[in-house]
């Protein structure tokens, strides 16, 4: 049986950041996606496309994906081809996002509907057409996933991920994580490197602080309570 792990870089990053995984998982070849595009439509079917060509030679494939790359992923209808999922302080809430930074630019939608494009003071570009493209078409995701979230992360709150984890996106609400098996991981910034274990349980009566668990949905989250992670 082949296997292969997918990762889907966030912005700034880079495929090579892959490198980084290849140690966790020795049976697995770990390909890094270097996307060309930046936006939802564009970069979901170069991620699609990836993806694609890896069931043509792999049995099994796990993706993982930072930031606006899980974004991009969960936009690519994929959800069926892969094994599971790995998030690493994924953006759930694009429409959300997008309406705060129009708020911190102090834009109105109709000055955003009119212009098109309105550049910000604090870099980001806002788009009309980006906005309507998040409304119209809403996040529904399948695949058994584990969200790794920093508490320092200032652009996706932990209430913002943890309603995600809980909300019907996931279309099958009988899924169940039902391996029970121990894992590091060893993320990398640019200033900090850091390792969590992260632990996928079956019984939904154990509990810990910086752990979410919901037994009707393929998704929990594990807080890095003590983390120094920021985007």
């Amino acid at each position: 049986m082949k296997n292969a792990v997918l990762y889907v870089h966030g912005k700034g990053g880079s495929a090579v950041e892959c490198e980084h995984y290849k140690p966790l998982f020795p049976e697995y070849d770990v390909f890094g996606l270097d996307y060309q595009t930046f936006t939802p439509w564009e970069t979901g079917a170069e991620i699609r496309s990836a993806v694609k060509k890896l069931k043509t030679e792999y049995d099994s494939i796990i993706l993982i994906a930072g930031s606006i790359g899980a974004y991009f992923s969960m936009n690519a209808g994929i959800d069926s081809m892969i094994e599971k999922a790995y998030f690493i302080s994924p953006l759930v809430d694009m429409e959300k996002l997008i309406t705060d930074m129009m708020a911190w630019a102090n834009v109105t939608e109709d000055e955003l509907k009119k212009k098109g494009i309105i550049r910000t003071s604090f870099g980001e570009d806002l788009s009309w057409e980006y906005l309507c493209y998040v409304r119209e078409h809403p996040i529904k995701w399948n695949a058994p996933t584990a969200i790794l979230y920093g508490s320092k992360d200032n652009l996706t709150s932990y209430e913002t991920v943890a309603g995600f984890a809980e909300t019907p996106v996931f279309v099958n609400d009988t899924l169940r994580i039902t391996d029970v098996t121990e894992r590091f991981f060893t993320f990398f910034t640019l200033s900090v490197t850091f390792k969590v274990q992260t632990i996928e349980r079956t019984d939904e009566n154990e509990s810990e602080k910086s752990f979410i668990y919901r037994s009707r949905l393929a998704c929990r989250v594990c807080i890095m309570d003590d983390s120094d992670y920021e985007r």
